[in-house]
C-alpha cells in the first residue's frame, strides 16, 4: 500500500528555515514594524529632488539618503559632504518631509578602515542627529586587513550614536565585512549597543558567493535594518532589485519578521537583470514600485496568522 506523506505546512517551512532557536522567538515575539523604503541610489543619475518625487510617486512612506545626484547642469554632486554642517542635513531632511517621505537612514561614505573614520563618522553622526535619521549604514573596504582601524572607528562612534539617538548599522562589504558572521564579530570586539548591523543578502551573495540564508541565522539578533538588493549569478552576475534574484527573501526576512522592532528595509538596487537601466525617472518610478509592492506582499505574508496556522 502507497504512503502519501503530509504536505509540509507554511508554518513548518519557516520553522525548517529558521531553526529551533529563531522560531521560538518568531513565534512569540510581537511583530515587526518594517518601514519599506527606496535609496535615492537608484536615481542617482537624477536630481535629488526628482529622485524624492518619484519614491514618493512609488507608493514610498520612507527614503534613504544615496551620497551624491546629479544637479541641474548634469554634473554629479554630493547632496550632503561628510564635513558639511548638521543645519544642511536638516534642511535636506526638511526637503524630504516635504516631499512626503521620513528619512531612516543615510550613507556614512567613509570606509571603517580610513584613518580619517572617527572623525567623519562622528560628523556624519551629527548630521544625522540634526536631520533626525536614526540610522546611520556603513562598511569596510572590499579587502581585508587593518581590521584594527574598524574597532577603532566603532568604539569611538558607538557612545556617540547612543548619545545622539543615532545606530550606526554595518552592513557587508567585503573584506572586514563581508558576512553577518563578520559583523557579529566585530560587534562583539566592539561592545556597544550604539552599533548594531544591517544586514545585505546581495553583497553577500555577489562578494563571497556565499548563500545568506545560513548566514542571517548567525546574525539576525542584531539586524536592526536591511540594505535590500538581490543577486544572480546566472546567466550574468549581477546585481538586481528584489525578486529579481536568486535570494529567497521570504527566508531572508522570517528570522526578523516577529523581533518586535521597528526596521527598515531599503531598496539599494531596484533594477532588471539583463535589461539596461532605464534611462527616465519615469523608468525608475515604476520599478521602484515594483520592489516595493514585492517587499510589501513578503512582509505581509511573513507577519500573516496563515504563516502561524
Amino acid at each position: 500500500m502507497r504512503c502519501i506523506l503530509p504536505l509540509m505546512t507554511r508554518r513548518d517551512s519557516i520553522r525548517a528555515a529558521l531553526g529551533a532557536g529563531a522560531w521560538r522567538g518568531f513565534a512569540q515575539a510581537a511583530p515587526t514594524r518594517f518601514q519599506i523604503a527606496c535609496m535615492t541610489l537608484p536615481y542617482s543619475a537624477f536630481p535629488f529632488d526628482r529622485a524624492l518625487e518619484g519614491i514618493a510617486r512609488a507608493g514610498y512612506r520612507y527614503a534613504a539618503w544615496d551620497t551624491s545626484h546629479q544637479d541641474a547642469s548634469g554634473k554629479r554632486v554630493p547632496i550632503l559632504a561628510p564635513d558639511a554642517p548638521p543645519k544642511l542635513a536638516a534642511e535636506l531632511a526638511a526637503r524630504t518631509r516635504a516631499a512626503g517621505l521620513e528619512p531612516v537612514m543615510m550613507f556614512s561614505t567613509v570606509n571603517l578602515e580610513d584613518p580619517e573614520a572617527p572623525r567623519l563618522h562622528a560628523a556624519r553622526i551629527e548630521q544625522a542627529a540634526a536631520a533626525r535619521i536614526p540610522f546611520l549604514l556603513t562598511f569596510g573596504r572590499t579587502r581585508p586587513g587593518e581590521y584594527e582601524n574598524v574597532i577603532r572607528c566603532l568604539k569611538h562612534v558607538g557612545p556617540l550614536a547612543r548619545q545622539a539617538g543615532v545606530t550606526v548599522v554595518v552592513k557587508q562589504h567585503g573584506g572586514n565585512t563581508a558576512t553577518g558572521q563578520h559583523c557579529v564579530r566585530i560587534l562583539r570586539d566592539v561592545g556597544d549597543e550604539g552599533v548594531k548591523i544591517c544586514y545585505d543578502a546581495g553583497n553577500v551573495l555577489d562578494y563571497e558567493n556565499h548563500d545568506p540564508i545560513p548566514d542571517i541565522e548567525a546574525c539576525w539578533r542584531d539586524v536592526r535594518a536591511f540594505a535590500i538588493k538581490d543577486h544572480r549569478n546566472w546567466p550574468k552576475d549581477e546585481d538586481c532589485g528584489p525578486g529579481f534574484g536568486e535570494i529567497d527573501h521570504y527566508r531572508l526576512l522570517a528570522p526578523v519578521a516577529r523581533a518586535g522592532l521597528t526596521m527598515p528595509l531599503a531598496c539599494e538596487n531596484i533594477f532588471e537583470p539583463l535589461l539596461p537601466r532605464p534611462r527616465t525617472p519615469e523608468g525608475v518610478d515604476a520599478l521602484a514600485r515594483r520592489a516595493r509592492e514585492f517587499l510589501e506582499s513578503v512582509t505581509r505574508g511573513l507577519q500573516s496568522t496563515e504563516a502561524l496556522a
